[in-house]
């Protein structure tokens, strides 16, 4: 009983400790920090209500994140009306201030990726932000294995383009 008891409290503590790790791939999907924040309260309230439910503890990281990849599709479907992913173009503007510094590559390539589709977005987040497996990301996700490596060929050679594009903008 007093080990069932401390198996439920650590995995509870597992499952709030992952809030920061959640949260950086929630933003790289919405792009707001609000909505992003929104999606980690609403993922780690439903893991908790469902902690006993994973049969095997050390699925849980892969657990977390299927759930936070449905928190997002039904975020995306409530807002459906509001986000025309048609309209989005995969491309950089240019400002007059435009330099090479760490900081604003970062912020170019968080804006690419806010640019591509959310299929896109999603999958290349959870491989290359969070370091998840093609497996893993099709079990997450609910997607074949093909569709994880068809989606990201696609979303780095968008990124690649822009990033090349910004690369020879950028004074030297």
């Amino acid at each position: 009983m007093i080990s069932g008891m401390l198996a439920g409290y650590c995995l509870r503590k597992r499952i709030a400790d992952s809030r920061d790790r959640l949260y950086g791939v929630a933003l790289a999907w919405s792009g707001d920090a609000m909505v992003a924040d929104d999606l980690v309260q609403e993922t780690l309230m439903i893991a908790l209500q469902r902690y006993q439910q994973l049969r095997d503890h050390e699925r849980l990281n892969a657990w977390m994140y299927t759930i936070l990849s449905n928190c997002w599709k039904q975020y995306l479907r409530r807002t459906r009306a509001t986000i025309d992913v048609d309209e989005l173009d995969i491309c950089c503007e240019q400002d007059a201030e435009a330099g090479s510094s760490a900081l604003e590559v970062v912020d170019r390539v968080r804006r690419a990726i806010l640019k591509l589709p959310p299929g896109q977005r999603q999958t290349v987040t959870l491989v290359d932000l969070a370091g998840f497996s093609y497996a893993e990301v099709a079990e997450i996700l609910d997607i074949p294995i093909g569709t994880v490596m068809s989606r990201l060929h696609t979303s780095r050679n968008a990124l690649q383009k822009v990033l090349a594009n910004f690369r020879s903008q950028s004074p030297v």
